[in-house]
């Protein structure tokens, strides 16, 4: 685990790095969403299709649009976080319109600095005068809080998203 964040390694994802980001993924979702999200869909969650899914996705780099980095812990090379950033899929965007499609941490690495890093890394990949957008679980204030630290707004769109058998509220942070 990075003990201080100057140590966090930020770079693009390979497919090699596939495992490890579902791994952190579910561990993140686990962790943030228990509570919010009905338990059985937690428990369901499988690291395999997941890193499968991540392995399709990041080997088809050339054709795909979005963009993937890793937080590593130079110690051990091990990933502690990732990011993605690619074309919104928002019906009301125009064809510049980006969108944070993940960001995610080990809960170990949470309020270390790392979050803030990845966000960081994919804002300067925005160009100027582009608008960013994101979804949150309503009920997700730790993240809320994080976005909004980072000049997203709630745009007042709002939309239902299913996780497991319930259907729940998600908010559109925008930025620019």
């Amino acid at each position: 685990m990075v003990d201080d964040v100057g140590e966090a390694v930020i770079r693009p994802a390979t497919v090699d790095d596939a495992e490890q980001i579902a791994a952190v993924h579910i561990a993140s979702w686990r962790e943030a969403y228990a509570g919010a999200v009905p338990d059985e869909f937690l428990a369901s969650l499988d690291q395999g299709a997941r890193a499968e899914a991540w392995r399709a996705q990041l080997g088809d780099a050339e054709r795909n649009e979005i963009r993937v980095w890793v937080a590593e812990d130079p110690e051990d090379q091990h990933v502690v976080g990732f990011s993605s950033l690619g074309p919104s899929r928002d019906e009301d965007a125009d064809r510049t319109t980006l969108e944070i499609h993940t960001i995610y941490l080990e809960p170990a690495a949470w309020g270390q600095g790392v979050a803030r890093r990845l966000m960081r890394t994919m804002l300067e990949q925005v160009p100027d005068g582009a608008r960013v957008t994101l979804w949150v679980l309503a009920s997700n204030d730790r993240a809320a809080h994080f976005y909004r630290r980072h000049g997203f707004v709630p745009d007042g769109i709002e939309r239902l998203s299913t996780y497991g058998d319930e259907r729940l509220p998600e908010v559109r942070y925008v930025r620019g």
